[in-house]
C-alpha cells in the first residue's frame, strides 16, 4: 500500500493553519459548494476533473458532481441543482430556453476545444475503397455494413440517443440505404472502432473530436454535404454535415453573480483538444481515476493553468 503525501498549495495552507491557528487564505471565499454535472463522455469527465481539482486545491472550494443527461442538466439551472456544465456542444434550443427566455443561465466563455462531429470509417476501409469517403458512394457499400440490427440496410452506429445527432434525418434526406442503430454509450462506440480496426470488420460510425481514441486508432471522416449557415435550422430536414463547434461552458446565473473566485476560475479556463485527450487517455489507457489523471495533468502543466487562477 502506498501512503499518499499531500503536496503543493493545499499542503502549505494546511501547514500554516496548524502553525498559526488561522484559516488558510484559499478558504476565504469557499463558503459554497460548486455543483458540476458530468455528461456521458470521457473528455467531459476529464475536463470536469481538472476544474474540480483546481477548485479544491487552489481555491479551497468543495465540489459536488452528479451524472446527468445533457438536457436534464439544463433544467438544474432553474432549480439550483447545478452550477456548471463544463463542455457544451451547441444546444441552441436549450440556450434559447434557459439563457434568453428564462434567464437562469449564461455562457461562461469558450473551453478552447474545437469540436467535430461526423461519420467515420476505419482507415483500412478508406485504403481498400478510396471513394467510400464520399457520401454519394455510400449506397454502393451498404451491403458491407449490414448487421442483424440493421436488417437489409447498412448500419450507421451512433452512441447514446441523447448525444447531439442529426443522423436519422441525414439518412432519410440523403436517401441512403442505411439504418441508425444506437449503441447506447461512448464506450460502446470506442469498443466498436477498436474491434473494427483490429479485426478488419466494416464499420460506419458517428464519432467526434476531441477524443483520446484518435491517438490510438486511425479513423477517416466521411465527406457529407458541406455545412452552410442555416442548413440544420429545421432538424427534420437536415441534409448537411455537422457544423464545427466552438465548445463553451454554461453556468447558472446565480453562480455567475455569487460564485466569486470559483466562477472566475471557470470563466478563465481554456485548454486544447490535446490537453483534454491527455487526461482522458490516462483515465482509459493508464487506468487512472478521473481525479488521479487530473492531478497528474495539473502537476505537469502549471504553465497552462496558473493564469486561470484568480488573483
Amino acid at each position: 500500500m502506498r501512503t499518499k503525501i499531500l503536496a503543493g498549495p493545499l499542503a502549505l495552507a494546511l501547514l500554516l493553519t496548524a502553525c498559526t491557528g488561522e484559516e488558510p487564505s484559499t478558504q476565504a471565499d469557499a463558503n459554497q459548494t460548486v455543483k458540476i454535472d458530468i455528461h456521458g463522455w470521457v473528455g467531459y469527465e476529464a475536463q470536469a476533473a481538472v476544474l474540480s481539482h483546481l477548485l479544491e486545491t487552489q481555491l479551497g472550494y468543495k465540489v459536488e458532481t452528479r451524472e446527468m443527461a445533457e438536457a436534464d442538466s439544463w433544467k438544474g439551472f432553474e432549480t439550483g441543482e447545478v452550477d456548471v456544465i463544463v463542455e457544451n456542444w451547441g444546444h441552441n434550443d436549450l440556450k434559447e430556453e434557459y439563457i434568453e427566455k428564462k434567464k437562469v443561465a449564461l455562457s461562461a466563455g469558450l473551453t478552447g476545444n474545437k469540436g467535430v462531429i461526423g461519420w467515420y470509417v476505419p482507415e483500412w476501409m478508406a485504403k481498400e475503397h478510396p471513394n467510400i469517403t464520399d457520401w454519394r458512394n455510400l449506397n454502393d457499400y451498404a451491403n458491407l455494413f449490414k448487421t442483424p440490427k440493421s436488417g437489409e440496410l447498412g448500419q450507421v452506429l451512433d452512441g447514446d440517443p441523447s448525444f447531439v445527432t442529426n443522423d436519422e434525418a441525414l439518412v432519410k434526406n440523403l436517401r441512403l440505404n442505411y439504418k441508425v442503430v444506437y449503441s447506447g454509450s461512448e464506450d460502446a462506440l470506442i469498443k466498436a472502432a477498436q474491434s473494427a480496426t483490429k479485426n478488419k470488420t466494416p464499420l460506419l460510425l458517428y464519432f467526434y473530436e476531441p477524443q483520446w481514441l484518435f491517438t490510438k486508432v486511425k479513423l477517416v471522416k466521411i465527406n457529407l454535404p458541406a455545412h452552410a449557415i442555416g442548413c440544420d435550422a429545421r432538424p427534420a430536414r437536415v441534409a448537411c454535415d455537422y457544423p464545427p463547434y466552438l465548445l463553451d461552458k454554461i453556468v447558472s446565473k446565480r453562480f455567475a453573480e455569487n460564485g466569486g473566485r470559483a466562477y472566475e476560475l471557470v470563466r478563465n479556463f481554456q485548454w486544447t483538444n490535446d490537453d483534454q485527450n491527455k487526461v482522458a487517455s490516462d483515465m482509459i489507457n493508464e487506468d487512472l481515476s478521473a481525479a488521479e489523471a487530473a492531478k497528474r495533468w495539473v502537476e505537469e502543466n502549471e504553465i497552462v493553468w496558473k493564469d486561470w487562477i484568480p488573483r
